[in-house]
This record gives structure tokens, C-alpha cells and sequence, in this order.
């Protein structure tokens, strides 16, 4: 299968930024106005919904193993011989997640879970997974991306519809888990799932180049959860999802400083001039103490002037 390393990047920058979209003619200088998002996310939901309704997925070959089973997703339409197959729109969950623009819009966003995983953890929004994947857009179910081998995942470094699916899952059973002779890992009882991303989850309008992505494509996403690692993107000792201050569970809106820097990725939350690493201390067991000098209930990390 193949393998590509130039996708699984964060849109919602380009989402932001881009405020209209060449349409090359005769003299180049002709622009489309982007789609609203709102009128954009019902034909995306649309979409999504039909195609849940008309395909099916290999739930049989999950109920009953076959030898060597790879236990990937793989989906078919139901017609002919198909015809009596359960469609997707009645195995799937869903979940609301809002938009990373319009913070008034939301999104049902469908997901498959096929296997939960049989690990204690789960990742959280801001957090590291192995897993392995296989990315596809839903109007011709063509192949962008795959990595059968596991890969390392940083969830704020991926299209937000992904990132919202996979903190669904748990990672594989531990005690499962085996050491190969030749350093490779085997990981059982792992999280298996798939998620249908709108276009306002995924890449809307600013497809990355070469992709075989187009403008406004929905989204599949099929992957493996294997194992979990805590987020601290900064490095700066206060692991991301303490890095959330208003508790949305969006990373990217948390900026204590105002400097653009989202305090996920910003070594100096408060913009002091001190790092963070420095205004905090741990005990003895790695507990993370936030001092607060002035004793004003602000922590010296988030209070310029402690």
C-alpha cells in the first residue's frame, strides 16, 4: 500500500487565511468567492448521509476473522449481490463538533467503531498516536494517503475532523502487546474505526497541492489505534490539555499573552520573558506544581506581572 508524508497537516491555517480561490482563465484574473461555511456544511452533511446510506462495510469479515485478517475497514457499495447488507448510516455514532472558523457552526460528525480497544487510555485532543491509516475522499473513494506501517501522530497536527474521531478510541490491550526479534512491535485488542469529515473539518478549500484532494471534498478516514502518548507540544512542562484554559477541548484558541501563539506551542504562556519551564516545579512523585508568588490565584506560567 502505498505511503505518503505529505498530507495528514492541519488546515485550519489555510481556512483562516484564504480568502478567495483563483480560477485560472484567459488572463488569471478571475476569483471565486469561498462558499459559506454554514450553507457548505448541509450539502457536506448532504453528502455524507447518502453515501452512509448506500454502502456497507466488512462487519462479517470482523464478526468471523478469516486467517491473517488484516481487521481493515474496507467499504462497498450495496447493490446486486450486496443488496441484503446492513448500510452504514445504522452502525455508526455521531457526535456535534464546531468549526474552527465560524465558531456558530457545528457538525455531526459520523464515525465507524469497530473495535473500541481493550487499553485503559484514550487519546485527548492535543495528545501523540500510533496508529495506522488509510485516507480517501467519499465522491470516488480514491486514495490520498495510507500507512499500513504504524506512524506517530500528533493530534494538533491533523485535519480536525481526524482528531475529533480518534479521541474516541482506546489504544491496544498492553499486556497484549509483543516485542518482535527484529524491534518491531505487535499490537492486539487495538482501537479499529473510520470517520466520514466534512469538508469544514478536513481541508475546505485549500487542498494541499498534488494531493488528488479537490475544493470541498468529504473526507474517509479508516485507522488503527495502537498506543497514546501525553501532549506537550511546548515543551514546557505543562502537558497541552492543562493548556486548554477554557475547556473546549480546542487547542488552537488559547493564547494567555495575545501574541498568536497559541499557549499549546508557546514555551512562555504569559509572555514574561521567563519561560514556563522555569515558573513551574514538580514533587518528588513528578506532580506539577503551579507556583504563584503574589498569591494574587494566578499562576506565575500565566501572570506576567508575578
Amino acid at each position: 500500500m502505498r505511503k505518503y508524508n505529505f498530507i495528514l497537516f492541519a488546515a485550519i491555517i489555510c481556512s483562516i487565511l484564504l480568502t478567495s480561490c483563483k480560477n485560472d482563465d484567459d488572463n488569471g484574473s478571475n476569483t471565486i468567492p469561498l462558499r459559506d461555511r454554514g450553507e457548505e456544511a448541509i450539502a457536506a452533511e448532504a453528502e455524507i448521509r447518502a453515501y452512509l446510506e448506500t454502502h456497507f462495510y466488512n462487519y462479517e469479515e470482523f464478526q468471523s476473522p478469516p486467517v491473517d485478517f488484516d481487521f481493515r475497514i474496507k467499504f462497498d457499495t450495496i447493490a446486486g449481490e450486496n443488496a441484503d447488507k446492513t448500510p452504514l448510516i445504522e452502525q455508526v455514532d455521531s457526535k456535534m463538533v464546531r468549526d474552527r472558523v465560524d465558531e456558530d457552526l457545528k457538525y455531526e460528525l459520523f464515525f465507524l467503531k469497530v473495535n473500541q480497544g481493550g487499553g485503559e487510555d484514550s487519546p485527548d485532543f492535543p495528545d501523540l498516536v500510533i496508529n495506522s491509516y488509510e485516507g480517501q475522499t467519499l465522491n470516488d473513494n480514491e486514495v490520498f494517503d495510507a500507512s499500513v506501517s504504524p506512524v506517530r501522530f500528533d493530534l494538533t497536527q491533523i485535519i480536525n475532523g481526524l482528531q475529533d474521531a480518534m479521541v474516541e478510541f482506546n489504544e491496544a490491550d498492553p499486556d497484549l502487546t509483543e516485542q518482535n526479534p527484529d524491534g518491531t512491535v505487535t499490537f492486539k485488542d487495538f482501537g479499529v474505526g473510520a470517520v466520514f469529515i466534512p469538508s469544514g473539518l478536513g481541508y475546505y478549500a485549500a487542498p494541499p497541492a498534488g494531493s488528488g484532494i479537490s475544493i470541498y471534498d468529504q473526507l474517509i478516514f479508516t485507522f488503527h489505534v495502537y498506543n497514546v502518548e501525553t501532549g506537550d507540544q511546548d515543551n514546557d512542562g505543562v502537558v497541552s490539555t492543562l493548556e486548554d484554559r477554557n475547556g473546549n477541548k480546542i487547542e488552537e484558541d488559547d493564547d494567555t499573552d495575545g501574541d498568536g501563539v497559541p499557549d499549546f506551542i508557546d514555551p512562555d504562556d504569559d509572555g514574561d520573558g521567563t519561560p514556563t519551564s522555569v515558573e513551574i516545579e514538580f514533587d518528588d512523585e513528578g506532580n506539577i506544581i503551579f507556583m504563584d508568588t503574589d498569591n494574587d490565584g494566578i499562576p506565575n506560567y500565566l501572570d506576567s506581572d508575578s
